[in-house]
């Protein structure tokens, strides 16, 4: 005998003689791997589309369409493909010779969709019907212990059942094949523990409904913590032969469970027959108390609770619906970096590691039966109501169950939620008003806030602000996120959705799918790309809010707060400042003291100022949460624009300007620079230095409103050359003024007036070819593109873009160069020739770059709009719609821009000024 072993046989032998004998556990043997990053190959083939009819291998767990079998399906494809796709598998798997005598079970933890399953050539149960659920047989009776077995595995794409297509296959998402999630053994004892259904209240009353074997004599459950140390002392009950025992007990003073703070406990239950221990099991638990109040809101652990949630479809492009433990970490950190608090589960049970997660980290999850917009049969749903609720009551981060989406709900089914839990959580119809919770999806801001937040039910929209594209999301946010934190029935509501559900099409040479529009829906891309609305949606989301302040001379560095948590002081958190010049780097950074301010409360926080605080430009308060996870980093600017001007514009010189004139030109000479201006409108035609042409021609063009300068003039005021129009109340009403300073640098002062009373657009416009630019440097927000209805999320800084052509949702390279920037206060133009500079000393003026090319919807709500030319100095900007609301129903901030003022006097006018270095520097 090896001397190792002979040695660990005799340390295991002297153990036992000084150690009661320890309870079984339920051994758990992996037939395929367990997640997209770990996976088993089998023998596969698949009955129609790609590789069909010839036998290879395929990885398991997996989407075959992923693997380069079958075919491709959005939920609304219709084809003749479609019921006749079917996948086989084959696998040979060893069991211990000791597992002989206990019960084992095999579990398909999902499989798509019907799946028949013979071990050793036997039927092992009936066929499964349902792609989201596990299931398991008893397969004790098939196996041959110590030697080699057969598993052998049909799985239809589309059910034989007609309720179950409709529920989950004619679905506005991608439809899969396969034994997606793990598949294993596990072997129990004959007297065995088959599960737990635990309710763990936050008053410390804990009740465990434990289904075991009945021929054994007591149960018993200890707690212990995080740490590993026991809490409270065991409960114990006697079984009287029955399958299940009710088992409970009152625990002191438990850390409880909430988004904010995830305490978990584990519960160790152990079945005792004969006065031994036979079988254990664990389960992790957290103590919470949900509590809805009709007409008012939810509570959880005594605390009315703002959902801020996100649906979330189980996708990845390169394995379809199947995941991977470290992937649903990874999304659970960025929902909670978005300050999420909520997630719903879209449209189907999620796996069990996602919940796991939730609970571990801190969400609250609607867990959700599928049902699209259809529902499954009475008998099927009744089996599937079971499958999910006996696999996920246990988690504390569920709160809500949801029967079916948007009128795929079978109301025969709901009392089944409450029978099989033993929590009662309230179950939900989404799209309905129903169970005293208003959740219907999609309303317009003036009819959602003026109708049904003044009705009856607790609200909670459980979609909203639909984000395909660029539309939604953090878009009109912060109007809705107002009247949903501040009304007294709102209970927040759940984004459409979290990624853009992009497939990697192997039958495509690798190309990433969206189906067009369909599938083009998240904050983040496939991959987990941030968009703009990431950012705006951690902003507008944040618990700690900023309310707005200037830095002038006199601040005396106090910011007014609010707490927006529901269970967390602000002095649990910490505050750090960062006084930054944006030009030389120097930086000056400190922690600030964390003021002590209860949830929903409102108090201040000072910042210390040092002596020389005005010579940095931009100061940063970041804050982070107790567990170390930054909420927000908020920029207050110090330097304004007309101090940036007077510091980079350089008016004096050597040059001498000079004109002249031709036909219907003003020729312009100074410092190596030439500049043509019409004579008629003073619109600026040519520019052109020492190196060659800069083609930045065409402007000023006023959006909207008429570019009617007229009556040019031009005049020598010092050693500085005036163009200007000249104002008439009725058809010059709008004027424009030209310096040309001897250093070459050129000055821009339009006065305007906007055509309307509601305007799309304020500003000015330019021509400029977008193949001749390749990027930008420029000081101000970012650096992600803006709104008019989604200004937040974005930095002051100064930022470098290079120049790309991204569709959000089509191309995942970001930020997105084209579209509006905002707060800018000067930009450097960097071109495949030569670089230009702009530079303003207006306040919150928008920098627009060239026009995207815009995808639409088939209602036309989502489409942008752009001003004429190519690059703008804008005052007003437009919102952006959604697919399902324009950008006008979306609340105030997604509005025309208002001009009161119709006096066509100068004096009333907007002003604008630019100033331009066209010297190639």
């Amino acid at each position: 005998m090896n001397k190792v072993y002979f040695h660990i046989i005799c340390f295991a032998i002297w153990f036992l003689s000084f150690c009661p004998v320890m309870a079984q556990q339920t051994q758990k043997l992996y037939l395929s791997g367990t997640g997209n990053d770990n996976t088993v190959q089998w023998d596969f083939m698949v009955s129609a589309g790609m590789n069909a009819g010839k036998w290879s291998k395929i990885a398991v767990p997996s989407n075959w369409e992923l693997q380069g079998f079958g075919k491709y399906d959005y939920g609304f494809t219709k084809d003749s493909i479609r019921g006749k796709e079917s996948g086989f598998y084959k696998h040979t798997f060893n069991v211990p010779a000791g597992w002989k005598g206990r019960k084992v079970n095999i579990v398909f933890e999902g499989s798509m969709t019907d799946t028949e399953v013979k071990v050793n050539g036997k039927q092992a149960g009936e066929i499964h019907q349902g792609a989201f659920y596990s299931f398991k047989y008893d397969i004790s009776q098939l196996l041959n212990y110590g030697k080699s077995n057969l598993l052998e595995v049909s799985v239809a794409k589309h059910s034989a059942n007609p309720s179950v297509n409709e529920a989950e296959r004619k679905a506005d998402f991608w439809i899969f094949g396969g034994i997606f999630r793990p598949v294993f053994l596990e072997s129990l004892p004959v007297s065995h523990i088959e599960r737990v259904a635990i309710d763990a209240k936050a008053n410390g009353l804990f009740k465990a409904q434990a289904f075991h074997s009945s021929k054994a004599d007591r149960i018993t459950v200890q707690l212990y913590t995080s740490d590993g140390k026991k809490f409270g002392a065991a409960l114990s009950k006697p079984i009287s032969n029955s399958s299940s025992t009710l088992i409970s007990g009152r625990f002191a003073s438990p850390k409880l469970w909430s988004s904010e703070f995830p305490n978990l406990y584990k519960a160790v239950f152990t079945l005792y027959q004969g006065g031994k221990a036979v079988h254990t099991i664990n389960q992790k638990i957290g103590f919470r108390t949900i509590e809805v109040k009709q007409r008012d809101g939810v509570y959880v652990n005594g605390s009315k609770i703002k959902f801020k949630g996100v649906n979330r479809h189980s996708f990845w492009p390169t394995s379809g619906r199947t995941s991977s433990k470290d992937l649903s970490i990874k999304e659970v950190n960025l929902m909670k970096d978005m300050n999420m608090n909520a997630v719903r589960m879209a449209h189907y049970p999620p796996d069990d590691h996602f919940l796991e997660v939730c609970d571990s980290l801190g969400l609250y999850v609607m867990d959700e039966l599928a049902g699209w917009h259809g529902h499954y049969d009475t008998p099927t749903g009744t089996k599937l109501v079971k499958e999910m609720l006996d696999h996920d009551v246990n988690h504390p981060s569920i709160v809500f169950w949801a029967n079916g989406n948007e009128g795929g709900h079978n109301r025969e089914l709901d009392r089944l939620f409450t029978e099989l839990d033993i929590q009662k959580r309230p179950v939900l119809h989404p799209w309905e008003d129903f169970n005293g919770f208003d959740t219907q999806h999609y309303r317009e801001y003036n009819y959602g806030i003026g109708n049904y937040m003044h009705g009856h039910s607790i609200v909670l929209p459980t979609e909203f602000l639909h984000g395909q594209f660029d539309g939604g999301h953090g878009a009109s946010l912060e109007d809705y996120w107002k009247e949903m934190l501040y009304h007294p029935k709102a209970a927040g509501g759940f984004l459409w959705d979290f990624a853009d559900q992009g497939v990697v099409r192997t039958d495509k040479n690798g190309e990433l799918d969206t189906d067009k529009f369909r599938g083009a829906d998240g904050i983040v891309g496939p991959y987990h790309e941030k968009e703009g609305s990431y950012f705006t949606i951690k902003e507008v989301w944040s618990p700690v809010f900023f309310e707005r302040r200037d830095i002038v001379q006199g601040f005396d560095g106090v910011f007014n707060v609010e707490n927006r948590y529901h269970f967390t002081n602000l002095n649990q958190c910490k505050f750090r400042y960062t006084f930054q010049s944006l030009k030389n780097k120097a930086a000056e950074t400190g922690a600030i003291p964390a003021p002590n301010v209860k949830p929903f409360e409102k108090g201040t926080l000072k910042v210390k100022f040092p002596a020389d605080w005005k010579k940095y430009d931009v100061l940063y308060i970041t804050a982070t949460d107790p567990h170390n996870r930054e909420l927000f980093t908020w920029s207050f600017p110090i330097t304004l624009p007309q101090e940036e001007a007077k510091r980079l514009v350089v008016k004096d010189g050597n040059s001498q300007v000079t004109i002249t004139e031709a036909d219907t030109t003003y020729n312009v000479s100074v410092n190596g620079i030439k500049l043509g201006f019409s004579k008629r409108t003073g619109i600026l035609q040519r520019v052109e230095n020492s190196k060659g042409v800069i083609p930045f021609t065409n402007g000023p063009i006023v959006q909207e409103g008429a570019t009617n300068f007229q009556n040019i003039k031009h005049r020598m005021e010092g050693t500085n050359l005036i163009i200007e129009s000249t104002f008439d109340r009725k058809s010059a009403y709008n004027t424009l003024q030209w310096t040309v300073y001897p250093s070459g640098w050129i000055k821009l002062n339009v006065k305007y007036f906007p055509a309307e009373y509601l305007t799309n657009f304020v500003g000015i416009n330019f021509s400029f070819p977008e193949a001749k630019i390749k990027g930008v440097e420029y000081m101000g927000n970012g650096p992600y593109r803006v709104w008019r209805n989604r200004l937040k999320g974005n930095q002051f800084g100064i930022w470098n873009k290079a120049y790309n052509s991204t569709e959000t949702g089509e191309q995942w390279v970001y930020p997105e160069f084209k579209g509006y920037h905002s707060n800018m206060y000067w930009c450097k133009f960097i071109t495949t020739d030569q670089s230009f500079s702009v530079v303003t000393e207006n306040e919150d003026l928008f920098l627009r770059l060239f026009t995207p090319a815009w995808k639409t919807d088939q209602w036309h709500n989502y489409e942008p709009i752009f001003p004429s030319g190519d690059i703008s100095f804008m005052q007003g900007i437009p919102g952006i719609g959604t697919k399902t609301q324009r950008a006008d129903r979306s609340g105030p901030m997604a509005g025309k821009n208002v001009f009161y003022d119709y006096e066509k006097e100068p004096a009333r006018a907007l002003n604008m000024t630019l100033y331009f270095d066209f010297t190639g520097r």
